[in-house]
């Protein structure tokens, strides 16, 4: 079954807010096997949204529209929806009685306005709002399926969840199973040359790679009965990536690579500290952003200039006059001098040039650094101590200021994880 996703709201035209909903329902369709052709966005007019109704109406078997469901006059979803499709709106005492006892709940004045919202197609499926006063409804007429939710994330995701997907549950009889495959170390087409054979020869499961900032990303999907069919489908075909990727593939659940790392020095009680220049906390917050990190994780220095690295860590002024702020010399002393300060069995460096916040405003990561020509932007060095041992490894990263900081932080994660296993 082909579905569109038709958002309605002036609000997302503008640019006001994101369409989030779009991606979340594309996916969950996508899980019990709705295929989502298009994606639409009107704004909030009659005209235009009728015809955008049509127009999907005319290439989908489903229809699912967010937004319009509000009490407010330019919430005309229900109403142009049951127009256009020939239905009358009916009130339901019940959902009349479920809002005002929504609003007495809140301690808030029900006005006249939020009556409309008793209002439903007719003939339609209910779909109850356990977290608003908009409820939803499901449509079927002449072989199509519009569903109307509320546009709210917090009201439509649960919704959906507990009735919408159970409702395609039982009218598809199958599910989708995934499994996201994160790959680090290694670029999008050499990683495709390697597993190029099992991708030519998928049929179910399939295999999808694409980049993700970064990094590659591999999704392994099977169309199915059910979970356990689903995971007895996909781990074959797992295994023999990871065969061909070996420790380049690092996680097979969607994880990220600082959920991964933390993961394993938690495993191995290794305690850890940082000292930042370019990415300027960037890789603390990644670290701290995973739940109990707080066993392992002991300190983290932000060293932005020299005088802060001479300072804070005791890097020698005679190294950074030598060989510069961005250097391997530089990185190498400063996470010895990390660990001789924490005494952490794991440490990490990170000094370089983030580069231009975009294509036309080039900021170097180190002012001080900024007329030296063989310093570009996109130049970092990150040094990994381990119980002893030291790596250290340059990096010319391409992109936005943004992109080079993250990019450094996932190759200083990655570096620390292969040296763990």
């Amino acid at each position: 079954m082909v579905a569109e996703i038709l958002a309605v709201g002036t609000e997302l035209l503008i640019g006001q807010i994101t369409n989030t909903n779009a991606q979340y329902l594309s996916k969950r369709l996508n899980d019990v096997g709705v295929s989502v052709y298009y994606h639409s966005v009107v704004g909030d007019n009659p005209v235009r949204l009728k015809e955008s109704l049509k127009t999907a109406l005319s290439r989908a078997d489903i229809v699912i529209s967010t937004g319009g469901m509000g009490p407010t006059q330019d919430d005309l979803t229900k109403e142009t929806v049951a127009e256009t499709m020939g239905l009358k709106l009916v009130l339901h005492p019940e959902i009349y009685q479920d809002i005002k006892a929504f609003f007495e709940r809140v301690n808030r004045k029900m006005m006249d306005s939020n009556a409309k919202q008793a209002y439903i197609p007719e003939n339609s499926i209910i779909v109850p709002n356990n977290n608003g006063t908009a409820p939803g409804c499901i449509i079927e007429k002449d072989g199509k399926i519009v569903i109307l939710l509320p546009g709210p994330p917090k009201e439509m995701i649960p919704m959906f969840e507990e009735t919408v997907f159970p409702y395609f549950e039982k009218m598809t009889g199958q599910t989708i199973g995934s499994k996201m495959l994160k790959v680090f170390g290694v670029g999008e087409s050499e990683m495709e040359m390697k597993i190029i054979d099992l991708i030519k020869a998928q049929s179910n499961p399939t295999i999808a790679p694409y980049v993700n900032m970064g990094e590659v990303v591999v999704r392994v999907t099977a169309r199915c009965r059910d979970a356990n069919e689903a995971e007895s489908m996909i781990c074959p075909v797992i295994d023999k990536i990871r065969e061909r990727l070996g420790t380049d593939l690092y996680s097979i659940n969607g994880e990220t690579m600082e959920e991964v790392v933390v993961r394993l020095i938690i495993e191995k009680n290794i305690s850890i500290s940082v000292a930042e220049s370019c990415t300027g906390g960037m890789l603390a917050a990644k670290l701290v952003n995973v739940p109990g990190v707080s066993k392992v994780f002991e300190k983290g220095f932000i060293t932005y200039s020299n005088s802060a690295k001479i300072d804070m860590l005791g890097v020698s002024p005679d190294t950074l006059e030598t060989y510069g702020a961005v250097s391997r010399e530089t990185a190498i002393e400063m996470v010895n001098c990390l660990i001789k300060k924490t005494g952490t069995r794991a440490g990490i460096s990170i000094t370089g040039m983030a580069g231009p916040n975009n294509m036309t405003d080039p900021v170097p990561c180190s002012t001080a650094l900024s007329h030296i020509p063989d310093k570009p932007a996109g130049l970092v060095y990150i040094a990994v101590y381990l119980d002893g041992k030291t790596e250290c490894i340059e990096l010319k990263l391409n992109g936005y200021r943004e992109r080079v900081r993250h990019v450094a932080c996932l190759n200083a994660l990655n570096l620390l994880r292969k040296m763990m296993i």
